[in-house]
């Protein structure tokens, strides 16, 4: 059993729940988070706005995943990240379980 951390920003979320179901994920946890991005080392042409710290209306899933479907999932996600046309993405990590009851 493998945790899997998804998060993306809150356009994603019915991608992100369509990537799950692809990988026979069948059950998994979400929630609306704040994401944030420090921009004071941005040059001045790419922060238009000038704010030091930009928020983003984000989320963040969480699934405890068998095995052999993390790399299906995996797959999934960067098949879906590389035909994105924006800059920003979903971003997936994986923890292993060492004992779970």
């Amino acid at each position: 059993m493998k945790l899997v951390i998804i998060t993306a920003i809150k356009e994603f979320e019915k991608d992100i729940k369509l990537q799950l179901k692809k990988a026979n994920v069948k059950t998994f946890s979400f929630r609306d988070v704040t994401g944030y991005r420090d921009s004071t080392e941005d040059a001045v042409e790419s922060n238009w706005f000038s704010s030091e710290m930009n928020q983003t209306e984000s989320i963040l899933f969480y699934a405890f995943v068998n095995e052999e479907h993390v790399d299906l999932l995996f797959e999934f996600i960067a098949d879906f990240n590389q035909q994105q046309q924006s800059l920003s993405h979903i971003h997936v990590a994986l923890i292993n379980i060492e004992k779970s009851n």
